[in-house]
């Protein structure tokens, strides 16, 4: 089965072609990141008109290096929620025209569905069930995953997202857009044991998240200093809120796979590209006897790779969307 995906959630245009869900044949990604970082962050309404802009030409360059004719497709998967709204738009907008033009059916893709299933891509062995931690710009969520296409939450942030906090640490160190590679790659010349900043865990054992108090203790710890006129180091700052936000994402993670009886873990999301929590995850695994996956960079963060891969769960379970398939900025993961 041959599917069509097309991927316009925040800042990427992407559209790839998909066989038998796990072999990518194209994965073609047109970034903003140039455009946004004069921004200092993704400015909505810019992004949707690049959408709007390169879509075709994308879309044109998939099929290209796919070797793919449009008579050898057999769906059109697309991500309609969640996300930015007038991004999606452009997104299912063009899904829908390009799959009323073909007489393909249309599979309407959740967004954090598509990117657990970056790892079936990364590790074709990979089988459900298996818990899954999905850290993002606009998602922190823990995941069970009990099938291809059964997702059930364990934990979720209730403030800010782990790359959200990440970028805006980088602003305050002065590091640009996007945050997270930055702070990753300064946190390396740093000591993470400089700053102890806060891990929060509630007290009635639930596993959500809370990034929003560590990122005003490093705002506080910085500005404090300067206006005292004491200098402080950057690179320590970067590791050590590095080190608070990745023990919190592994220790819950650990912990929720433990209570639910599961022993293999993946990652999702931009912030799975992140070095430090690679390392942690793998090691704290090992040490349990767990299995850890996670996807190559590429896979990490927005592509339509990794929707073409859930589209096609979501065709074989039977869903399918008509002409009347709208966006979605928020959509529980269910």
């Amino acid at each position: 089965m041959i599917i069509l995906a097309v991927e316009s959630s925040c800042d990427e245009t992407s559209v790839a072609v998909v066989r038998d869900g796990r072999e990518v044949l194209s994965n073609v990604i047109n970034s903003q990141i140039e455009i946004h970082k004069v921004y200092g962050g993704v400015v909505p309404e810019i992004a949707s008109r690049r959408h709007i802009e390169v879509i075709d030409a994308v879309a044109q360059e998939a099929m290209k290096n796919a070797g793919i004719e449009q008579n050898e497709l057999d769906a059109v998967a697309v991500t309609y929620a969640p996300g930015l709204i007038g991004a999606l738009l452009v997104g299912t907008s063009w899904a829908k025209g390009f799959a009323y033009a073909a007489n393909l059916p249309l599979v309407p893709v959740h967004h954090i569905k598509a990117h657990i299933c970056a790892n079936f891509i990364q590790n074709p062995l990979l089988t459900p069930p298996f818990v899954c931690l999905v850290a993002s710009g606009g998602h922190s969520h823990i995941v069970l995953v009990r099938d291809y296409t059964e997702f059930e939450v364990l934990a979720r942030t209730r403030d800010d997202a782990a790359g959200e906090a990440f970028d805006k640490i980088a602003r305050i160190l002065g590091l640009g857009y996007p945050g997270g590679p930055l702070v990753d790659r300064l946190a390396k010349e740093g000591n993470p044991d400089a700053v102890q900043f806060p891990r929060v865990r509630f007290p009635d054992g639930c596993l959500d998240f809370s990034f929003s108090g560590v990122k005003t203790a490093v705002m506080n710890y910085t500005h404090n200093l300067e206006q005292r006129g004491e200098s402080w180091d950057r690179a320590d700052v970067a590791a050590s809120f590095q080190k608070a936000v990745v023990d919190v994402l592994c220790s819950h993670t650990l912990e929720a796979a433990k209570r639910m009886g599961i022993t293999k873990i993946a990652l999702a999301g931009g912030v799975a590209c992140n070095s430090a929590l690679r390392a942690q995850m793998k090691a704290q695994a090992e040490e349990l006897g767990y299995t850890l996956d996670y996807p190559a960079p590429v896979l990490c963060t927005d592509n339509a790779a990794m929707v073409g891969c859930a589209g096609y769960y979501e065709f074989l379970k039977g869903t399918r969307a008509d002409l009347h398939l709208n966006a979605r900025a928020s959509m529980e993961l269910v």
